[in-house]
């Protein structure tokens, strides 16, 4: 039961994440904010995409010891 707990919510916590990075690509695409905020944007981009990998192989780690 364990097992399906964490896997439900690593899936949702990858979820929320991937949801956030796509609002954030969408408004990076059409380019309609000013310079600074796009550079800030482009950082949370990439440190959530680290986030997500973190989660991910913390999952993996959990699962195999």
């Amino acid at each position: 039961m364990q097992f399906l707990g964490l896997t439900f919510q690593v899936t949702g916590e990858v979820m929320i994440g991937l949801t956030a990075i796509m609002v954030h690509r969408r408004v990076w695409k059409e380019h309609k904010i000013d310079p600074a905020v796009y550079k800030e944007m482009r950082r949370e981009q990439t440190v959530g995409i680290l986030g997500i990998s973190f989660l991910i192989i913390g999952y993996f780690l959990q699962i195999l010891f």
